[in-house]
């Protein structure tokens, strides 16, 4: 069993900034890769940033590219979410998501809002 605690979210305007943060239970954190999702209101969750086990690699939506900055300390057990540049699209409910053995674990999310 993992546990995911996300924290951080909040209402933000447009340009500002937020910093999100994930908190994970598992003994075996620092060999897994991490990723954040979202999901907005009449959307399906989609695929946000990701970050290898070591931190060396990092994938970025489009969307977000330039914006976020994820990463990741092993000695924590977290993985955070930097987020500059924001826009009322970023809108939504973020959540943390680790993959064991083919299982997806997802975190209870934390609310985005950015005001325009």
């Amino acid at each position: 069993q993992v546990q995911l605690v996300e924290s951080g979210g909040g209402l933000v305007q447009a340009g500002g900034s937020l910093r999100l943060s994930c908190a994970a239970s598992s003994r075996t954190f620092s060999s897994l890769t991490m990723a954040w999702f979202r999901q907005a209101p009449g959307k399906e969750r989609e695929f946000v940033a990701s970050i290898t086990w070591s931190g060396r690699d990092t994938y970025y939506a489009d969307s977000v590219k330039g914006r976020f900055t994820i990463s990741r300390d092993n000695a924590k057990n977290t993985m955070s979410l930097q987020m500059n540049s924001l826009k009322p699209e970023d809108t939504a409910l973020y959540y943390c998501n680790v993959e064991i053995g083919g299982t997806s674990y997802w975190g209870q999310g934390t609310q985005v809002t950015v005001s325009s």
